[in-house]
């Protein structure tokens, strides 16, 4: 697997979405003449959303599926499919169709200025929960991580393979892959995308898993952000070259 874009889509009990998000993806790509591989991780659905992963492979062999033997959340779904692929670049995106697949190109764009590109909603099509908690955590990273990003809840990514080297596998690493990557040293930046209404589904986030449990690990995050190593290049080695004399 190693296409020059890879796009990881976490999905639990999706299966009205899936084939219609590749189908996007796969219109979106070729407009804009993006060469991509599509990995739909599934995170142990009770649904038959593996059925219509296996439906969209058919349709489209750039299209790839990865199952979960147990339900382990969004953040081991995604690094489940950060560790199956090689491509030079990857990109992210919810499995609800609530992001824009046409996004992908500006964030593509923007990526000559930056190793990590993230999207945030300018206009969000969210309940008051989800909108509510939101805005709690934003301010809450303000104050305990100095962290200015608008929203890290925004699932529409765009960046280097080696910012992976920024970040860890942890219960929570999708709220907060971008200020990891940012403190470990890697240029980042924001660029407003879409945002639709939930056509098909149902939210998989409530007051406990959204609200206090980000506090939780915002907790977390503070102590570790004092002690994240940051990206140095190497100036010097020993032994030096000889010199012919």
């Amino acid at each position: 697997m190693s296409e020059e874009i890879a796009i990881i889509v976490p999905v639990h009990n999706e299966a009205d979405n899936v084939l219609p998000l590749a189908r996007e993806i796969r219109s979106a790509a070729a407009l804009s003449g993006l060469t991509y591989i599509l990995v739909f991780v599934d995170d142990a659905s009770t649904d038959s959303t593996w059925e219509q992963i296996r439906k969209a492979h058919l349709e489209d062999p750039g299209v790839q599926g990865l199952r979960h033997s147990a339900k382990a959340g969004q953040s081991a779904a995604l690094w489940t499919g950060f560790k199956h692929v090689k491509s030079p670049i990857l990109a992210t995106m919810d499995g609800d169709r609530q992001n824009d697949p046409s996004d992908l190109a500006k964030l593509l764009k923007a990526l000559d200025k930056a190793d990590f590109v993230c999207g945030f909603r300018a206009k969000r099509h969210d309940g008051w929960v989800r909108k509510a908690s939101s805005i709690v955590a934003r301010v809450a990273r303000s104050v305990m991580l100095g962290s200015d990003f608008k929203d890290t809840g925004c699932a529409m990514r765009v960046f280097r393979q080696e910012c992976l080297q920024a970040v860890f596998p942890f219960n929570g690493l999708h709220r907060f892959m971008p200020i990891l990557v940012k403190n470990g040293g890697y240029a980042t930046l924001e660029v407003p995308v879409n945002h639709r209404a939930r056509v098909s589904g149902v939210s998989k986030y409530g007051i406990w898993n959204r609200l206090w449990r980000g506090l939780l690990d915002l907790l977390a995050m503070a102590w570790y952000a004092r002690r994240q190593f940051v990206r140095l290049s190497t100036q010097e080695t020993i032994p030096e070259p000889l010199k012919k004399g």
